[in-house]
């Protein structure tokens, strides 16, 4: 097994230690930086999406992979500068105007950012105006909005509606999620997408960017 494969082993056993015991020694054995990153720590990450989403790993594990793989980029990270950082691209994200819930939310901010993406959490109870400056500050490829609640599902459509008011429609993809949701309502307020979980919004959005 090469240092990469048993790095990723170690991400995928969720064992922070020993993915900081490896990830020193490797940086001291003068692997590259990026490689480290690519081959160890986020293709460990891509196997535990992969068995997230199969139905083989649960949420607890995933959280544990995530933790171990952050510990890993935290090392590396100055090693690298940052436009030479991976990146898969960035994302805002936030829990519609009027719902509160944000585990949902923060397991996928935890798998697309171990896919690599840039990440920009608004957190929750998030109205259209407050999504709409954050893609004039951010200018991200991708808009994510979460509902756990049917009473604010419609707050989605109305975020759309103020993006298109603003000219700002074309250049974002927006893709939703959360317990109410579904292909249909995302098709009936024009999103680009919708996600049952968290590992598939993952795989929605490289698609919907590629």
């Amino acid at each position: 097994m090469s240092d990469f494969e048993s790095l990723a082993q170690i991400v995928i056993n969720g064992d922070f230690v020993g993915v900081k015991s490896q990830t020193q020694k490797m940086i001291d054995s003068g692997l590259d930086p990026i490689e480290i990153i690519n081959q160890g720590l986020m293709a460990g990450m891509n196997v535990v999406g992969v068995r997230f989403k199969a139905g083989d790993m649960y949420v607890p594990e995933v959280m544990m992979s995530a933790r171990a793989m952050s510990t890993g980029i935290e090392l590396v990270k100055p090693l690298i500068t940052d436009k030479d950082m991976p990146t898969a691209g960035k994302m805002v994200i936030g829990t519609v105007k009027g719902d509160l819930h944000d585990i949902g939310k923060k397991l996928v901010v935890m798998m697309m950012e171990s896919a690599g993406f840039e990440i920009i959490d608004l957190g929750v109870d998030i109205d259209p105006a407050t999504f709409v400056k954050a893609v004039k500050e951010h200018n991200p490829q991708i808009i994510g909005m979460s509902a756990l609640l049917t009473t604010t599902m419609l707050s989605m459509r109305d975020t759309i509606e103020a993006l298109k008011k603003e000219g700002l429609r074309e250049s974002v993809k927006v893709i939703i999620g959360g317990a109410p949701i579904t292909q249909a309502f995302a098709v009936q307020i024009g999103a680009d997408g919708y996600a049952p979980d968290a590992a598939t919004a993952t795989d929605l959005c490289r698609r919907v960017i590629a």
